[in-house]
């Protein structure tokens, strides 16, 4: 009964054009939870139980908040669901993580380290290795990296289809990116690597994104670039921060040429709206450097 209802909200949401794949994964989960216990509705003592077998507070706050917005939706329908009060687990995102600006050198380091993870004599390692490299240079998303085909490579950049909100975009490239994709494809057909999927694994699909991130991770903290497990520090995402921050930093220093430049990168990286991509201008001291003094500037030329 309860996978039924979570299957209209889900289609509800998608139709809208979301994507909604954590939340349908969440809600599944309660719904087997709650299924255990017979329950044909929401019940709100069963939500706060399910909610108090997370692994931490910030898990069951997104379990609460999934769940309880699907309580609302079926309460509309059927009175019997019921719906428990709001902030119980806590309100507010989450904060962001400090974005670690990672050097060229680092880059090359784990681009190069990456070659020697197992299984070797396979296209995994050559898989991971192009795959960093790709998101160093064009700063696309994990998640529109590896939804990428084959035939997405085409003349005038890559075709990214798998944005947010189902947004697509054409991105172009460097020519000494397209060299390495096309590197890449030669290395796949010599080593017989099969799928429409650009990066496959040995399975002849693209790689997990959390299978990425690990991989990334375990790299990072290898090469002494991250600390212990437990710790902050080096992430995956990492890449899409230190393309996007270097891009600003390499802008000239005139407003109107900033106002296109952060225009065009918002374009680029897939950004809902503009400010988004104002976000990038805390990421580094040498951008805040620079807000300083043209604020400085500023200040005095008003002044006088």
């Amino acid at each position: 009964m309860l996978n039924m209802h979570i299957s209209r909200y889900v289609s509800l949401h998608r139709s809208l054009g979301r994507k909604f794949s954590e939340q349908e994964r969440l809600l599944r989960q309660y719904a087997d939870f709650a299924g255990r216990a017979g329950d044909r509705h929401t019940q709100v003592q069963r939500i706060y139980d399910w909610c108090h077998t997370a692994s931490s507070q910030n898990v069951a706050r997104h379990r609460f908040d999934a769940v309880r917005n699907f309580s609302l939706f079926a309460h509309a329908e059927d009175p019997a669901h019921e719906v428990p009060p709001a902030g119980v687990f806590g309100r507010g995102k989450r904060p962001r993580p400090t974005p670690t600006i990672i050097e060229p050198e680092q880059v090359r380091a784990i681009m190069t380290a990456v070659l020697d993870v197992a299984p070797q004599g396979t296209i995994s390692p050559y898989t991971y290795h192009y795959l960093f490299g790709l998101l160093a240079a064009t700063g696309l998303r994990i998640s529109e990296a590896l939804a990428l085909q084959c035939n997405d490579l085409v003349e005038d950049g890559l075709i990214v289809r798998n944005g947010k909100f189902g947004k697509q975009r054409l991105i172009t490239l460097q020519p000494s990116t397209r060299q390495a994709l096309e590197a890449y494809l030669a290395t796949r057909a010599r080593l017989g690597a099969t799928g429409n999927d650009l990066f496959v694994t040995i399975r002849g699909r693209a790689p997990h994104k959390v299978r990425a991130h690990v991989v990334f991770v375990r790299l990072a903290r290898q090469l002494g670039y991250r600390g212990p497990t437990g710790t902050a520090g080096m992430r995956l995402h990492d890449l899409r921060h230190t393309f996007a921050v270097r891009s600003l930093e390499s802008c000239p220093r005139d407003r109107e040429a900033i106002a296109h430049h952060m225009a065009g990168l918002s374009v680029y990286l897939g950004h809902a709206s503009v400010a988004n991509t104002y976000w990038y201008l805390e990421a580094t001291p040498v951008l805040l450097r620079d807000i300083a003094v043209a604020s400085e500037q500023l200040y005095r030329g008003e002044a006088a």
